[in-house]
């Protein structure tokens, strides 16, 4: 596996992935999806020689907060490390920065899957999130 840049969009695989995890509101408005990975901070890939395996992408100014947005693996490379990969090489990069935040599912997988990273939940440091959808 190798984790590198995803610089180039391609609209096909991008789907094909948000597709496969079940994201089917952003495959719903793939305008608004291609811009929101125009102007993200990064999106590093995983990769199977050329095949993408999973995907991460962070917002933020990636000096005083990073948000990792999205982080996708494809079922069938989930449970090999992909994700941690990712997640890994993001926090390698931005370790200076104050503030990593993410939200997820309230599942118990993917509870255990972002603790096994070092996340926590924010009401473990006094804190509470909100959102507006």
């Amino acid at each position: 596996m190798q984790i590198r840049e995803y610089s180039e969009y391609n609209e096909n695989e991008i789907v094909s992935l948000y597709s496969d995890a079940g994201w089917i509101a952003y495959t719903k408005d793939t305008d608004s999806l291609k811009k929101g990975y125009e102007n993200s901070l990064l999106i590093l890939g995983a990769y199977d020689g050329d095949d993408l395996m999973g995907i991460v992408r962070v917002v933020g100014d990636g000096h005083t907060i990073v948000f990792v947005q999205d982080i996708l693996v494809y079922n069938r490379y989930q449970r090999q490390g992909v994700g941690t990969a990712l997640l890994q090489e993001v926090l390698e990069r931005y370790s200076d920065v104050r503030q990593i935040e993410l939200v997820t599912d309230d599942t118990d997988k993917t509870k255990a899957f972002y603790a096994s990273v070092g996340f926590r939940p924010l009401s473990d440091i006094g804190c509470c999130g909100f959102m507006r959808c």
